[in-house]
């Protein structure tokens, strides 16, 4: 990466472990370009930001990913105006407990999980290889595990309904469609300097599970939980060391 401030693509960053992540890398000094939908969303997220590391330089993006053409244009207009990225983390998805189809004629979590992440990142590589050494992450799952033996092909165009019980194969196809794109680019970019990764972040309560009708009162109880460990470990630090 640069010796300067790095320039680090965030997609999704204005919820959940996205916001996160952009926070954390804020704190370290990185120059942060954002993706959203939303422009309240954005300028909330701006606010923690700035609250979290003061004079922190961060350009927004809008576009919707579930649009293959408005992803298109959003690639474009982060590449024209950004020379140099040093890291790509794409992290937006969603896991849609209702079939839906977007106005491209693609399952809605089909679109937004694999095609667009696969369409920016296209967009954005010559920029990647031109800023080496750099970095791609893309945000995977070990739902794809659900989704051995699954036809690639097969997969990128069924639009057919699912149940909410159902959805789970779906999105694990999708996050095993991430892999097999990153260990694909990963075999393309060899020798260009730029390192192609893909994760499972782990269970955590973020708004990719909104649709479910446990989904709020699960994250409210989460809060309290961590509301009280907080207080414990504070209260554990304040007490006086005993000896044996």
């Amino acid at each position: 990466m640069s010796q300067s401030l790095p320039t680090i693509v965030i997609t999704g960053a204005t919820s959940g472990i996205g916001q996160c992540v952009a926070i954390a890398l804020a704190r370290q000094g990185a120059h942060l370009v954002l993706t959203a939908r939303s422009r309240a969303r954005a300028e909330a997220t701006l606010a923690l930001i700035e609250a979290a590391a003061s004079g922190t330089r961060v350009d927004v993006h809008y576009g919707d990913f579930a649009h293959v053409a408005s992803v298109a244009a959003l690639g474009r207009e982060i590449a024209g105006r950004h020379a140099r990225i040093d890291v790509l983390i794409n992290n937006a998805g969603i896991h849609a407990f209702k079939p839906r189809v977007t106005a491209d004629g693609m399952s809605e979590m089909v679109a937004v999980n694999y095609l667009a992440p696969w369409l920016l990142t296209n967009i954005l590589c010559d920029t990647l290889v031109q800023s080496a050494p750099s970095r791609i992450i893309t945000v995977a799952s070990e739902a794809s595990r659900q989704a051995a033996g699954v036809d690639p092909l097969a997969a990128l165009v069924d639009t057919r309904p699912f149940t909410a019980r159902g959805s789970s194969k779906i999105y694990g196809q999708t996050k095993l469609l991430d892999i097999m794109f990153s260990l694909q680019l990963a075999h393309q970019l060899e020798g260009t300097g730029v390192a192609v990764n893909c994760l499972c972040p782990g269970f955590n309560v973020t708004e990719l599970g909104r649709e479910l009708w446990f989904a709020a009162p699960l994250e409210r109880l989460l809060e309290v939980a961590g509301h009280w460990r907080s207080r414990a470990r504070r209260k554990h630090h304040r007490s006086p060391c005993r000896r044996p």
